[in-house]
């Protein structure tokens, strides 16, 4: 699995321990948000948001890792674009029940609101859980087959009530989108890895006074 990492500026410090309990499970992870060193942009969960949906849609990932303070903030932002199912996760009780009823492919996660003594070990135990179990297969078992049927009913909703990605790109506020695409690695990615309409959209905004 493609799993991109993008942290948000209240949370910076704590991308160094989503990426630990990353470590080690045969995925490809792609740390693309903030990294607390000194001198890098501001990205508020506004452009973490956007940045996410366009990695997403752009199919160079099949999962974002995300979050805020409280999860909250990049949960709302995510959900505003096409294609993205996003689950807060806070425990990996959560992830173990995202995982297999939603089968989403975004988690935002709450990286300061409790986030305490064995915080850290935590987040460990939310990536176990979280790939433990078949994405989408349903819990409980006499439940799967509805389950499922929202599922699709869902991603079917999210591409009649939104306009395409590159028309977003497009369109949004110069306030959102520049700073998401001006972040060290982020447009050297995108092109290397976003399909065709998607890179070619974010390529003209980038360029676009």
């Amino acid at each position: 699995m493609k799993i991109a990492v993008v942290t948000e500026v209240s949370t910076k410090e704590k991308n160094a321990s989503v990426l630990s309990a990353l470590e080690n499970r045969g995925h490809e992870v792609f740390n693309l948000g903030m990294k607390c060193v000194a001198g890098e942009p501001e990205l508020t969960y506004i452009h973490t948001g956007f940045l996410g949906a366009v990695l997403l849609g752009g199919g160079c990932v099949d999962l974002v890792v995300g979050g805020c303070g409280t999860g909250q903030g990049f949960l709302n932002s995510v959900l505003q674009y096409p294609g993205v199912c996003c689950g807060l996760i806070e425990s990996p009780l959560d992830a173990w029940l995202f995982a297999q009823i939603n089968g989403g492919n975004c988690v935002s996660l709450t990286l300061n609101k409790g986030f305490g003594w064995a915080g850290d070990i935590n987040l460990k135990l939310i990536f176990d859980q979280l790939y433990s179990v078949e994405w989408g297969l349903g819990y409980p078992a006499p439940r799967k087959e509805s389950q499922q049927r929202s599922r699709a009913a869902l991603q079917g909703l999210s591409r009649v009530t939104h306009m395409p990605l590159p028309r977003i790109v497009e369109c949004a506020e110069d306030s959102v989108v520049h700073p998401a695409l001006s972040f060290p690695g982020v447009l050297d990615f995108l092109s290397a890895r976003a399909c065709a309409e998607v890179r070619t959209a974010c390529q003209k905004r980038h360029a676009a006074p």
